[in-house]
């Protein structure tokens, strides 16, 4: 299946970064980190509807978006997401077409977005992550970048437009995740999951990590300097 045109994508992206630098206290971190060209598989936690603008805003590299089939049904959230040049995954199903799409992405040398949760996290804390983003992982053998997004979950209301909510994209260190011979088994692949989301958990403030909470003495501000 051919992948939609990214018509939004440009001025999407202009937009986003004239509305943050106007209506919040944007910072983003870490940019030192991002790798400049080769297949890349960024992932992050999930708190806001803006949150896929935000980190094309903030990532110098065109990011395209796997998102939930749903969103491409909305009236008016649909032509945006088919606009930035996002492609839909059924959640919770091994949507094949999805996949190939996924590695299609990647084998070309661009980059994929994904929010392994799946959902917006309703506390801002980070919940569960699914296994499709590991699967992908692992059959790419692509490496990740790991990203924190703390304060996307204040934009709601109106009263967000005159308080300039903090928002911070925190970038880590690329990796990679450990081989596994063949076929993955559910079990390895929530392994790998969980390392994924413990590497995206340790860019995140204390009050968002969640079930994925971190001992150690590292803090989100130790692992990216300001870009």
């Amino acid at each position: 299946m051919r992948r939609p045109l990214a018509l939004f994508y440009i001025p999407g992206n202009l937009l986003m970064k004239l509305a943050l630098c106007l209506l919040a206290r944007w910072q983003v971190r870490g940019k030192e980190n991002i790798p400049r060209k080769g297949p890349l598989l960024v992932v992050a936690n999930h708190l806001h509807l803006a949150d896929p603008p935000l980190l094309s805003a903030s990532i110098p590299r065109r990011i395209t978006f796997m998102a939930k089939e749903e969103a491409f049904r909305h009236p008016i959230q649909g032509p945006l997401v088919w606009g930035y040049g996002a492609f839909p995954v059924r959640r919770r199903h091994l949507d094949r077409n999805a996949l190939r799409q996924a590695h299609q992405v990647l084998s070309q040398g661009q980059v994929l977005g994904m929010f392994p949760e799946a959902r917006r996290s309703p506390t801002a804390s980070l919940g569960p992550g699914l296994l499709g983003t590991a699967l992908i992982a692992h059959q790419s053998g692509c490496p990740l970048l790991p990203v924190g997004i703390s304060g996307t979950e204040q934009i709601r209301g109106l009263s967000w437009l005159w308080k300039r909510p903090k928002i911070t994209v925190n970038i880590g260190r690329p990796f990679q995740l450990p081989h596994c011979q063949g076929k993955p088994t559910k079990e390895q692949l929530a392994s790998l999951t969980d390392i994924i989301m413990r590497q995206i958990a340790q860019l995140l403030p204390p009050s968002y990590q969640g079930i994925y909470a971190t001992t150690d003495d590292a803090k989100p501000s130790d692992l990216g300097s300001t870009g």
